[in-house]
């Protein structure tokens, strides 16, 4: 998603973890938050006007957690170089992927830094973490008792559902988009 025109549009510039061993299914329910609402921790609110403070929240806690907000230094928030990463199941994955992109991106000499880290309303640590999209996936789809797994990619956020055993979830959620990733594991099961 592109942060700097939604940044740009709110300040008026213009147009707009993963668990060791699987869970049940029953002990996943009682530590996931809701897919809904998002909140962020400003890291270095020294690097942002307090306009580009208030703007940064208010479009970073309209995106699914886990995320991360990544600028270039040099080139701060109203820049090309702006990337933030969401949807993943941790912040730690996000900062991985909004920072990779933002060097990428970058034209001054100093490398990104992570100013901003999105996570469900309310958080705190807990035993396991699923991305917004997948904790919604999770409440819809795993129902009923025994004979399903999730699986989820700790690198990319993507996440996969299926009846059987856990292969079949790890290859779903390999799957899910191209190319397929090689890290899904299984980290509920019944």
């Amino acid at each position: 998603m592109r942060l700097v025109g939604l940044v740009l549009a709110v300040l008026g510039f213009g147009t707009m973890a993963v668990a060791a061993d699987p869970i049940t299914g029953k002990a996943a329910r009682a530590l996931l938050f809701s897919p809904e609402g998002a909140e962020v921790a400003l890291l270095l609110p020294e690097l942002l006007t307090e306009a580009e403070a208030e703007a940064l929240r208010v479009v970073a806690a309209a995106q699914p957690y886990y995320g991360a907000v990544a600028i270039a230094a040099d080139d701060g928030l109203m820049a090309e170089a702006t990337v933030a990463a969401a949807n993943y199941h941790d912040t730690d994955a996000a900062t991985r992927a909004a920072l990779a992109e933002c060097d990428a991106k970058r034209t001054g000499a100093a490398p990104c830094v992570v100013v901003a880290l999105i996570r469900p309303t309310g958080w705190e640590p807990r035993g396991v973490q699923l991305s917004a999209a997948a904790t919604a996936g999770f409440a819809k789809d795993y129902k009923g008792r025994g004979g399903k797994a999730l699986a989820i990619s700790a690198s990319t956020g993507r996440w996969g559902i299926a009846t059987g055993d856990g292969a079949a979830a790890i290859a779903a959620c390999a799957a899910m988009a191209a190319p397929p990733v090689a890290d899904c594991a299984v980290v509920v099961a019944d």
